[in-house]
């Protein structure tokens, strides 16, 4: 087993004696994200941190009480199925935007058109592809019309598909809204830096709805890749939160008693995806033997036990254990690097080979993994980029073999990874017809047990066929300061305006 020694910043720990946190009185958290946000314009990217700000910022149609899972209106207020393809809202009234606009149908239908236009260019059709067009009935009453039954409508509309304000959305675009950020939610931005730097202001004429008002004045975030500077500043008292924390430190700060720390699973799931389909050009991945050896090769549970730790477990589906229609009956291909040898031997690499493995974080893990390659000859050359350059080389089919992250934009169901990856889209890198073809047909009947059925075999070819192999389920390590008041919850979202204070 590969156990690397993850305690680089045992002298960080080792000189701090004290905290010195930051008085409450000012109402403000102070916090980092870990990488750089393309932009806040929620359609236009796909990163962890952009959704924290879409379910602050903005508002969906319908919530989901992340306790009981029950859907809750938001800016609807009623809900009903007209037909399987047709649902019909009834929007609240007295709701505004932060620039003083007021929320209508027009809104809803002018988002809703916009982001299902292909030619607008949303980075995750999968959040919005399922729906056709909006209409309007009247002021505070719309219908959505689907392109065909979708089981989770209620679930993605009370999740990742955020309204826009029509007219400031028309002027400005993309570009506006990715500097200028206008939503109806509990926060406002009220400054902006790309990429480095967002602070959020309670809006003090927020309707309030299931979410409620915002427990603090104000979120300060800014983006501080290093993790021992993160610490090192909440030690200082300049950061109040920290997210995502890994484990090793996590361990080393619950160790000196002072703070409050608490581990959380996620939906979020890891999982190495080859190009199968040969999309980069001729390689040995598009060879299954090839696939099942790098499947067969790397010790995940040890991975697991040695650095992801937490209540993270090893899975074989591509999907989270936590959503609808994940299958958990998958068998995957134990570690076993003798086999794996055997079987690049077969697949004509008697010698390994050498090949480009790409990452975009958790490096710790990618060397894991790449020690785990090496040792039955798969020599990886590490290409570590940012997660936006490295999702748009992979939609461009220019990644041989990849470690990604996907969080499913905290969605509870298999359309929110399995349909994103395997249904012939840019970061399909299997193009399997029968399996898009099940998948297709899964999301689009409501009957749950036909739905389960689809899916399962989908599932159960892509782990036959190796064209991921799936690594384990994440958790989130969430360190506060003493002063702090917040609940994590299950789905990885770090719900803003629940903060508060002791």
């Amino acid at each position: 087993m590969i156990i690397r020694n993850l305690l680089a910043g045992t002298a960080l720990f080792a000189s701090v004696s004290a905290p010195a946190f930051a008085d409450k009185a000012s109402d403000t958290v102070n916090m980092a994200f870990n990488k750089e946000l393309e932009t806040a314009d929620v359609y236009f990217n796909t990163a962890r941190e952009g959704l924290l700000l879409n379910h602050s910022v903005w508002d969906g149609l319908l919530y989901r009480d992340p306790d009981t899972g029950e859907y809750k209106g938001n800016l609807a207020t009623e809900w009903t199925w007209i037909d399987d393809v047709t649902l019909e809202l009834k929007l609240r009234e007295g709701v505004t935007f932060h620039n003083g606009e007021p929320f209508n149908a027009d809104d809803v239908v002018f988002t809703v058109n916009y982001v299902t236009n292909p030619d607008n260019g949303v980075k995750n059709m999968a959040n919005v592809g399922w729906m056709d067009h909006a209409e309007k009935v009247d002021d505070l009453t719309v219908r959505i019309i689907l392109k065909a039954p979708f089981p989770a409508a209620e679930e993605f509309l009370a999740g990742p598909v955020a309204m826009y304000p029509d007219q400031y959305y028309a002027e400005a675009g993309p570009t506006g809204m990715g500097l200028q950020p206008v939503g109806t939610g509990p926060f406002k931005v009220t400054e902006l830096e790309p990429g480095k730097h967002f602070v959020l202001e309670r809006f003090e004429d927020y309707f309030g709805g299931p979410k409620g008002k915002a427990g603090v004045a104000k979120v300060d975030i800014r983006t501080v890749p290093d993790t021992n500077t993160q610490i090192a500043e909440f030690f200082n008292g300049t950061l109040d939160f920290l997210w995502n924390m890994p484990a090793d430190q996590t361990e080393k700060l619950d160790a000196m008693g002072k703070y409050q720390v608490v581990n959380a699973p996620a939906m979020r799931i890891g999982y190495i995806a080859m190009d199968a389909a040969g999309r980069a050009g001729e390689s040995p991945m598009t060879n299954q033997k090839v696939r099942e050896a790098v499947y067969h090769a790397i010790d995940r549970q040890g991975i697991v036990d040695a650095l992801v730790k937490g209540s993270s477990i090893v899975v074989d589906t591509a999907c989270s254990p936590a959503q609808f229609a994940c299958d958990q009956s998958v068998e995957g291909y134990a570690y076993d690097p003798e086999k794996a040898k055997a079987l690049l031997a077969e697949a004509g690499y008697p010698d390994g080979f050498d090949i480009d493995f790409y990452a975009y974080r958790d490096r710790p893990y990618a060397e894991a993994i790449m020690g785990f390659l090496g040792k039955v000859g798969i020599n990886a050359n590490l290409n570590y980029m940012q997660y936006s350059a490295l999702r748009e080389k992979h939609r461009k089919g220019e990644v041989p073999m990849t470690f990604l992250t996907w969080g499913s934009n905290s969605v509870a169901d298999a359309s929110a990874i399995t349909s994103e990856f395997f249904t012939g889209g840019p970061q399909d890198d299997a193009r399997d017809q029968e399996v898009i073809d099940w998948i297709e047909s899964a999301d689009s009947t409501n009957d749950k047990e036909e739905r389960k059925a689809l899916y399962s075999q989908a599932l159960q070819k892509i782990t036959k066929e190796a064209y991921w192999v799936p690594l384990w389920t994440y958790n989130v390590n969430y360190v506060m300061s003493p002063e702090m008041a917040f609940s994590p919850t299950d789905d990885e979202l770090v719900r803003f305006f629940s903060f508060g204070w002791k």
